[in-house]
């Protein structure tokens, strides 16, 4: 399943950086407003501890991990709704993206420019947070005056559903209230859904730290991050751009010395990539074999044909059932046959509803 984080933030919060450090690609990352213009796509690993198990167990000619997609956008500025700095360009790669991590600049450096020539966290949130609204109330605006005088002639039950809930959306944009906020139902999200609001996607803020101040609980700066994003149940990762610039140049091995020598059990990115993977409500099972080790990408509450399906669409089509163990069974009993033998291996239909950790083999017939 290809899902992408959008990585957004005001010009010079070490977002490029960040995001060399998350791909490991050599973009530009420049002291300068819009070094970043076109967004860059990189595709990363999601850390996943059983994997390491899987592949001493089974010993596969392949392992495949599971992925997740980060997407670097060139720095909002105040007005961009109206076409300032990169303006609507923007935001359209924005629309794309299926969460939004916004890269908060919580450390002073008079090296480094800030666009608006002081550190304010808060102040930098609600400029970006204000823009999106902006441009997500032009969109239901322009579709309230397209469609609104139809409805109401016509009597069309389905359009006058959508324009009550445009105008309930719009009063809460003008509230500076995002739409992820709002307590919409399964049959709302749906008519909502082709618009791609830029409010509606659920958010992870990330407050970028000096490297002093990584193991500081009490930064101020980042207490206020922290305080803004509890207000609307998001979550807020510390990280170190610097650090994790320096940690993705080393192996493996190094990396884990350089981590335990800072006192930091896992890396600010690590942390990041499995809190984009769980807000989207992502999990993930395996196939397991002496030819193939891999990890799927599945949404949470997908049934087991669907799951079939991603591996291939004959799968699903011709799904019959699906042979079922979970990961941790096989942890604990040490190989398939003492799985078997201890009855924890289930054959399982079409209703059944995917687990994360299921390792599974599907019947189908084409």
């Amino acid at each position: 399943m290809a899902l992408t984080a959008g990585i957004v933030g005001l010009p010079n919060v070490g977002k490029s950086t960040l995001f060399n450090a998350i791909t490991k690609k050599n973009i530009l990352a420049a002291n300068y407003p819009f070094a970043t213009i076109e967004p860059n796509v990189g595709v990363v690993i999601v850390p996943d501890k059983r994997l390491d198990f899987l592949n001493e167990l089974y010993q596969p000619k392949s392992l495949v991990p599971t992925t997740f997609e980060f997407t670097d956008i060139a720095g909002l500025v105040s007005g961009a709704s109206h076409g300032e700095g990169l303006g609507n360009k923007f935001l359209s790669h924005i629309r794309e993206v299926d969460a939004i991590v916004e890269v908060v600049r919580c450390f002073e450096d008079k090296n480094i420019i800030h666009v608006e020539d002081s550190v304010d966290p808060i102040r930098d949130i609600e400029i970006i947070n204000v823009e999106l609204i902006l441009a997500d109330l032009e969109v239901v605006e322009n579709r309230i005056n397209r469609i609104g005088k139809k409805a109401v002639m016509a009597k069309d039950k389905e359009s006058l559903k959508e324009v009550e809930l445009l105008n309930k959306i719009k009063e809460s944009l003008l509230k500076n209230f995002p739409i992820r906020r709002m307590e919409l139902d399964e049959e709302e999200l749906k008519i909502i859904k082709p618009f791609n609001f830029l409010t509606a996607k659920p958010i992870i803020y990330m407050a970028n730290v000096s490297e002093e101040d990584l193991l500081n609980k009490n930064n101020p700066l980042v207490l206020q991050v922290e305080g803004y994003a509890e207000g609307e149940n998001a979550k807020v990762i510390k990280v170190c751009a610097k650090i994790e610039s320096e940690l993705s140049d080393l192996a493996e091995e190094e990396k884990l010395l350089f981590l335990n020598d800072l006192g930091i059990e896992e890396s600010g990115l690590d942390k990041l990539i499995k809190a984009t993977y769980s807000l989207l409500g992502l999990e993930t099972f395996f196939t397991a074999g002496t030819d193939e080790v891999r990890a799927w990408t599945f949404k949470k509450g997908m049934k087991a044909p669907e799951c079939a399906g991603i591996i291939h669409t004959d799968f699903e089509k011709g799904f019959i059932r699906a042979e079922v163990f979970s990961y941790y069974a096989l942890e604990k009993y040490g190989t398939e046959k003492a799985v078997k033998e201890a009855g924890k291996v289930r054959l399982e239909g079409k209703e059944y509803l995917m687990q994360d950790g299921d390792i599974c083999y599907f019947r189908f017939n084409i």
